[in-house]
């Protein structure tokens, strides 16, 4: 509160943080921001009821570290170590739990938010339950969470995996409905499920199950790297084909950290031999999301490819949902038109039977996220790639999320992003304008 009275008046109010987990361009700006050095710990975890009172901007990779000595884990831990509590629930996440518990802000059961308007406001189901609602996807546009109460559930040590192949997207997408449908396979239960395309012709599902079973485990810290171990040859169409792996439960939990996924790769991080002499500390997203800021502000992939004659490129960063009857289509439309691969698949079923206004896809029905992180060359319009992407997925009833480039005009952003809903509550928690509109904040690039 006291760093909120020190911004005057008439400056709007921001976060002074020194990471982001945002992929859209932010114009630098001198203006003293709030000062968040006191919310970044796990406050307590009470293993008896299954929760967990934490800071806003505690990461996942520090409340993790506090729940697992109790067996418990997030209802839902996001890919990356360094996104926190709060950035999650005002900016949305997802993983492989994400087919049986929804979004991390489902879990929420209270949290204490800072408004627009400096007041500290506690809001949950029961309070203020307006802004409970809108907060999901308002990117810190109506307030920010200082305190959130949390669901937990039990985790076993370990997590036996099958990444099972296919040759084809449609059988693909078949089994990974029968899964989430049934909660299982082949009569044992599914806990976790998410999946990767490699081709047309070459597409995974990783199939996790929790085990207290003790046995030799992977490294994926390593050398090795995990996307790559997902990988074999052999069945064919109609035939299945099967590899078992084995993780501690921290390690599934991270499994995509130490790479990045696979864009790890942008900074020859894959080459065995420059592996070999890369730090382990340093083998992490953290410390690839800043030589991405570093390219981004001095130009250096631009430059490069202008002195090698070469035209610029088009950054296509972006997970979207669709509906998992549409998703098929959308992944063979992609594969014929976006020049980037691997693709990343999260299935997605909320828990909440009301929906959330400010990302409002139906709480009756499966989605797909589908994720693509990469570049391509740039064409003559700014973010053509970009635009014809969300045109797609608009035409598949899907939605985008907003931590990356956007192109909508106004009008479209406020009919697919509740844009009446959002208009009301930010009239009411933050009626001066202090905080950025979400569209300007999401869209406009200020």
């Amino acid at each position: 509160m006291e760093s909120y009275r020190s911004i005057p008046a008439t400056a709007s109010v921001r976060l002074a943080k020194p990471t982001s987990n945002l992929f859209r361009a932010r114009t630098k700006r001198d203006a003293p921001g709030l000062d968040t050095s006191g919310l970044t710990n796990v406050i307590s975890v009470d293993p008896e009821a299954r929760t967990a009172d934490v800071a806003g901007m505690c990461s996942y990779e520090d409340l993790v570290a506090a729940t697992l000595p109790y067996s418990l884990s997030p209802l839902v831990v996001p890919q990356l170590k360094t996104i926190t509590l709060g950035g999650a629930v005002t900016g949305l996440g997802i993983e492989s739990a994400s087919f049986r518990n929804g979004l991390p802000h489902e879990s929420v059961l209270e949290m204490d938010i800072l408004t627009g308007a400096g007041e500290l406001l506690t809001a949950s189901p029961e309070q203020h339950a307006d802004l409970f609602r809108a907060f999901p996807n308002s990117y810190g546009t109506l307030g920010y969470s200082t305190r959130l109460r949390i669901e937990l559930e039990p985790v076993a040590p370990f997590v036996a995996l099958r990444h099972i192949r296919f040759h084809s997207l449609t059988e693909m997408i078949a089994t990974m409905e029968r899964i989430i449908d049934t909660g299982g396979r082949n009569g044992g239960p599914v806990d976790y499920l998410d999946g990767v395309v490699f081709s047309a012709h070459e597409s995974y599902l990783c199939v996790g199950t929790r085990t207290t079973t003790p046995g030799p485990v992977s490294d994926y810290t390593r050398q090795r790297i995990y996307y790559r171990s997902i990988q074999h040859d052999g069945g064919g169409p109609g035939v299945e084909c099967v590899k078992e792996d084995r993780l501690t439960i921290h390690d599934y939990l991270w499994r995509w950290d130490t790479d990045w996924f696979w864009c790890s790769r942008a900074f020859g991080a894959q080459n065995p031999r420059l592996r070999r002499w890369w730090p382990r500390r340093y083998r992490r997203s953290s410390v690839y999301s800043k030589l991405v800021a570093a390219d981004q502000r001095f130009r250096i992939a631009d430059r490069i490819e202008k002195r090698n004659g070469r035209p610029p490129r088009e950054r296509v960063v972006q997970d979207v949902e669709v509906p998992v009857e549409r998703t098929c289509e959308f992944l063979e439309w992609f594969l014929d038109t976006v020049p980037i691969e691997p693709i990343w698949l999260c299935p997605l079923r909320l828990r909440d039977h009301e929906g959330w206004p400010l990302y409002p896809i139906r709480p009756d029905r499966t989605y797909v996220n589908i994720g693509f992180w990469s570049s391509v060359p740039a064409g003559d319009t700014e973010g053509a790639t970009n635009r014809t992407i969300e045109a797609k997925v608009n035409a598949l009833d899907g939605h985008k999320s907003l931590y990356s480039d956007s192109f909508y005009t106004r009008d479209e952003f406020d009919q697919l992003y509740g844009g009446e809903a959002y208009n009301t509550v930010k009239k009411t928690y933050d009626p001066d304008s202090r905080l950025l509109d979400l569209y300007a904040k999401a869209v406009q690039r200020r």
